[in-house]
């Protein structure tokens, strides 16, 4: 049988809520007897986005506010052989303000 690799890439503004996820799909992982190696999570880098705002339109142009946000990101690799793992890991409920993208390879 041919190895596939399945990529899972999760995004998040909140790092607890991202790391929570990684461990549900890893947990999820360490039950199935289909999969040959598991790699990751792999953080990688922090995009960071920071925004001025002026704190009173009319008055004050000196006077105003910073803020930043940033975005967290982790890939996980799976080697696997059963077509199965797709579905099963689509199917899995991952938190709330946690995006996912799923890339299979062969």
């Amino acid at each position: 049988m041919s190895k596939e690799k399945i990529r899972i890439i999760l995004q998040s503004f909140n790092h607890r809520v991202l790391n929570d996820s990684c461990q549900k799909i890893l947990n999820l992982c360490a039950n199935e007897k289909s999969i040959k190696e598991v790699s990751g999570p792999i953080s990688l880098p922090t995009k960071k986005r920071s925004y001025c705002v002026l704190r009173s339109p009319h008055v004050n142009k000196d006077s105003r506010e910073q803020f930043e946000i940033r975005r967290y990101k982790k890939i996980i690799d799976i080697y696997s052989n059963s077509q199965k793992l797709v579905n099963t890991i689509l199917m899995l409920e991952v938190s709330a303000g946690v995006s996912t993208e799923l890339f299979s390879y062969k």
